[in-house]
């Protein structure tokens, strides 16, 4: 049996996705499982051993210059990729019409969420077979029942990540045990306030642990650099791709990170995390996990730096 998983983005909702390689790994031994994803976000999938074959696109980036012939040619080529290969079954576990759209260019049984499901309903038009899903449910448990649903058989209750990597050596690293401070996210509303990772740096320094702060883009970098000034022992880390990231979350004692896929990235790679909520409510998408995880906060809720010491320390 092969199947093609369509999850594209973003990059939590990936993370998310991660145990149904796992699931149906173990109730389908033999079957050869693909993944069609974002470009931006293809090492994720490349992480799970058992995803044979990863298959990138980039919507976000065609639809910013569909004007373009050099757009068009990159289409024309993703589009002949999903065709290369036919598959007994096509699952979208992502339930938007970007995704569909995806899958009706693919050879296979289309699956997918039903009308009350799905997040787009226009995207059940494109499917074959339609299943119902709770809309209550988590992110990850939505994934797994869809997928099980397809296959015919339901998920255990604990999910499994199926992902590791080697703890990094990255000459830049403190010699003491280190945190990773994930501080940055896609809204300024998420963030978490810079006093706070001031104050929990400086507690953490005076227990033994240093702070590490990776940061993306340019204003990221600057704040990571600004609050690794003000804190002993803090190192600001260079530029960093998602391999490098999973392999500097490996070697973490723990992990301290506001609403942002690389949270859930820990929580995969069973890293004990602590995850801060400002602006959103974690019920649905939080960090969800085997090891110790904690989500703190909600939406118009500020966690305390001494909330985030108190969790670290039960881990």
């Amino acid at each position: 049996m092969r199947i093609l998983i369509v999850k594209t983005s973003s990059l939590g909702d990936v993370i998310h996705n991660l145990p149904v390689i796992d699931d149906i790994r173990q109730h389908f031994p033999d079957a050869i499982i693909d993944w069609c994803v974002e470009d931006s976000f293809a090492a994720i999938p490349r992480l799970h051993p058992g995803v044979v074959d990863v298959l990138p696109v980039a919507i976000r980036r065609w639809r910013k210059s569909l004007c373009c012939r050099r757009t068009w040619q990159e289409i024309i080529a993703a589009r002949g990729r999903l065709r290369a290969q036919r598959y007994d079954l096509v699952i979208d576990t992502q339930g938007l019409l970007k995704s569909a759209l995806v899958v009706s260019q693919v050879d296979g049984k289309r699956c997918g969420y039903d009308a009350a499901s799905a997040r787009e309903m226009l995207a059940t038009c494109f499917y074959e077979r339609r299943f119902a899903v709770s809309a209550s449910a988590h992110a990850v448990v939505r994934n797994r029942q869809l997928v099980g649903a397809a296959l015919g058989y339901t998920p255990q209750p604990a999910p499994d990540y199926g992902i590791t990597a080697a703890p990094a050596t990255f000459d830049w690293l403190p010699p003491s045990p280190y945190v990773v401070f994930l501080t940055a996210t896609s809204r300024d509303d998420k963030l978490w306030p810079e006093e706070h990772w001031l104050e929990l740096g400086r507690q953490l320094y005076e227990q033994g642990c240093a702070a590490v702060l990776p940061a993306g883009s340019a204003p990221e970098r600057e704040r990571a650099a600004r609050l690794a000034a003000g804190i002993p022992g803090a190192v600001a880390a260079p530029p960093l791709n998602i391999p490098q990231l999973a392999a500097l979350l490996a070697g973490a004692r723990s992990a301290v990170g506001v609403d942002t896929g690389l949270t859930h990235l820990a929580v995969a790679l069973k890293v004990p995390t602590v995850a801060l909520y400002t602006a959103t409510d974690p019920g649905l998408t939080g960090v969800y996990g085997t090891a110790f995880h904690c989500n703190l906060g909600g939406k118009g809720q500020v966690p305390s730096a001494g909330q985030v010491l108190e969790q670290l320390s039960a881990a």
